[in-house]
C-alpha cells in the first residue's frame, strides 16, 4: 500500500494565499492525497496572521510549515501556542513560542512533521538558531514512527542537499523551502528518502519571487529601499507529490507540481 503526501511551496502574499485557497481541494483530487503540508510563512507577506492561518488549513492542508519570516507579524505567537498544526523551525532558541514538530494520527499511521531552518546565508534566523544537523539527530532519537517528513527551509543547494545525504534512509522525505524558484532535481535516495531541493511558490505568476517586480528592479538599481509589496495578478502553485509507504517509511516516488490560473 501507498499513499501521496503533497508538499506545497512556500504561499507568498495576498495573490498566493487566495490561489490556495481556490485550487488545494482540486489538487489534493486530481493527485489523490492523503496528506498535505503547506509552507506558509509568507502569506501575509513577510509573515503569515492567525486569519492567514485558519485560511490554509481550511482550505486542506494538514499541517503548516514556516521559516525565516515567522516572527513577521506579532499576532502568529499566541496562535503558534494553541495549534498543533503549524510548525516555526525546530531549531529556533528552545524558548520561543510554538513547537518545531509533531506527530499527526491518520487512517494510514503515525506522520512526524520536521520543520527546520538552514544557517547558511539565512537572515535573520542564522545567528539564533541551532545546527539543523545536531536538531534533527535530536529529533529522530525520539519519533518512534515509520513515516518522517522534512521542510528544510534554507537558501543554499550545498546546505539541502547536504542534510538529505545525512538522513537518507532514516526519514521518507525531505523537500527544500525558501527560494521560491522549484527546482528540477526530484528524486528518491538510495536508502529511500524522497528529495527535491526547492518546492518553488505559490503565489503571483509575474513577480520576482512572489514580490512586485517594479520594487525589486528599483532596489537592484539602487534606489532607497522601500517595503516590498506582494504582486497581484495570475498566480500559480508549486510544490511535489511524494508517494510513501506508510508501512516501511519508504519514498516510491516525487512528481513535481505546478498548476497556474
Amino acid at each position: 500500500m501507498t499513499i501521496n503526501v503533497l508538499a506545497v511551496g512556500d504561499v507568498a502574499g495576498k495573490a498566493g494565499l487566495e490561489f490556495l485557497v481556490e485550487k488545494l481541494g482540486g489538487v489534493k483530487k486530481f493527485y489523490d492525497i492523503a496528506f498535505t503540508v503547506v509552507n506558509g510563512e509568507n502569506a501575509a507577506g513577510l509573515g503569515v496572521t492567525p486569519d492567514n492561518a485558519r485560511a490554509i488549513l481550511n482550505a486542506g492542508a494538514d499541517v503548516i510549515t514556516l521559516g525565516n519570516h515567522t516572527w513577521g507579524v506579532r499576532a502568529i505567537r499566541e496562535y503558534l501556542n494553541n495549534c498543533p498544526n503549524i510548525l516555526r523551525p525546530s531549531n529556533f532558541a528552545p524558548h520561543v513560542p510554538g513547537r518545531g514538530w509533531g506527530v499527526f494520527e491518520t487512517p494510514f499511521g503515525s506522520i512526524c512533521v520536521v520543520s527546520l531552518i538552514g544557517r547558511q546565508d539565512m537572515p535573520p534566523a542564522s545567528p539564533v538558531s541551532d545546527n539543523p544537523f545536531f536538531e534533527i539527530d535530536r529529533i529522530l532519537r525520539q519519533v518512534d514512527t515509520n513515516t518522517v517528513l522534512i521542510d528544510f527551509h534554507a537558501e543554499t543547494t550545498s546546505e539541502k542537499l547536504a542534510l538529505a545525504y545525512h538522513l537518507d534512509g532514516r526519514v521518507t522525505a525531505l523537500w527544500g523551502t525558501h527560494t521560491h524558484v522549484q527546482t528540477s532535481d526530484c528524486r528518491v535516495f538510495a536508502g529511500g528518502m524522497g528529495y527535491i531541493t526547492d518546492l518553488g511558490m505559490t503565489g503571483a505568476r509575474e513577480s520576482v519571487i512572489g514580490m512586485s517586480a517594479e520594487l525589486s528592479i528599483s532596489r537592484y538599481l539602487g534606489n532607497p529601499p522601500e517595503r516590498f509589496e506582494s504582486a497581484e495578478g495570475p498566480a500559480k502553485i508549486e510544490g511535489a507529490v511524494f508517494e510513501i509507504n506508510p508501512i516501511t517509511g519508504k519514498c516510491v516516488s516525487v512528481e513535481a507540481v505546478r498548476v497556474e490560473s
